[in-house]
């Protein structure tokens, strides 16, 4: 490093160049000086709103890489699956579908059947493509309304609507469905106003032969609702739970027209001001 030397200005470089705020940009993200750019952060005001972004986007990413140890609901319910239909409720992104992973990857490897069932066509799609690259796609079908690949696969994933008619067919004489476990995502939809007779239908029908698991984050009655199921299936539905929050804390934020992003809510967890003041404003701006 070169030594300074007499009368050398410390906010030059070697050159006599001063380095101002277009020079510190450059070690900035671009989206930071894109915003500086704009004069989002400038003043005091515009220092703290920052401060809140920063605070809001702080551990974003993947995390790194370790070890995989199953938590404890995950293997309960794994070893409930060996003697009765089984419940399991859990936060979003604490892993219920791991659970339903590992059971079909015992049953392909005993050389039997399940079904994989979803409320929606893209994630329907979306498990199809996990379980090919999972288990190889000659093991894996796929039978939604307008999809019909590999059916005979031993693992099927659909919409739940798709397998109601399978049952519905078996009834009139049709073949019986073959799968020694159908697992039911998003099973809280038994509750939904126009589509849950479809769920209903799924669980009375399905043969009691046929082992169930109900995957759901949301499901409040879980104890009434696998009574229910014990009723009218004459099998027994145990229940098992993750307690505490979601493992994967949710960050929420407003996006305003002039790029700003503002934390929803404060550190003690109310209502970030400057939005109520924005709501206060709109309502008066209504009521001129």
């Amino acid at each position: 490093m070169r030594a300074m030397r007499r009368g050398d200005n410390p906010r030059k470089g070697r050159r006599g160049k001063r380095f101002d705020d277009k020079d510190r940009s450059s070690h900035r993200p671009p989206s930071e000086n894109r915003a500086h750019e704009s004069g989002l952060f400038d003043g005091a005001k515009g220092q703290s709103r920052l401060r809140e972004a920063r605070q809001l986007l702080t551990g974003i990413g993947t995390p790194p890489q370790q070890p995989f140890k199953p938590d404890a609901f995950q293997v309960e319910a794994l070893a409930a699956l060996e003697f009765e239909d089984v419940l399991v409720t859990a936060p979003t992104g604490s892993g219920k579908t791991w659970i339903a992973r590992e059971e079909i990857r015992r049953l392909l490897a005993a050389g039997r059947r399940a079904w994989y069932t979803t409320p929606l066509k893209a994630l329907t799609n979306s498990k199809y493509q996990e379980f090919s690259e999972e288990f190889g796609a000659a093991q894996v079908g796929i039978l939604t309304g307008d999809r019909k690949e590999n059916t005979e696969a031993p693992l099927i994933v659909g919409t739940t609507e798709i397998f109601r008619n399978q049952l519905f067919d078996s009834l009139r004489g049709g073949s019986d469905v073959d799968a020694d476990l159908v697992v039911l995502d998003e099973a809280h939809y038994l509750a939904d106003e126009d589509r849950g007779h479809v769920w209903e239908e799924a669980i009375i029908l399905t043969p009691s032969r046929i082992r169930l698991l109900l995957l759901s984050a949301t499901i409040g009655n879980a104890d009434q609702f696998a009574a229910w199921i014990e009723e009218v299936r004459g099998v027994r539905c145990g229940v098992v739970t993750r307690p505490g929050a979601r493992p994967v804390r949710l960050r929420a934020a407003m996006l305003l027209p002039d790029k700003r992003l503002l934390p929803l809510l404060n550190e003690h967890g109310r209502l970030n001001p400057d939005i109520e003041r924005m709501a206060e404003q709109r309502r008066e701006q209504r009521k001129r």
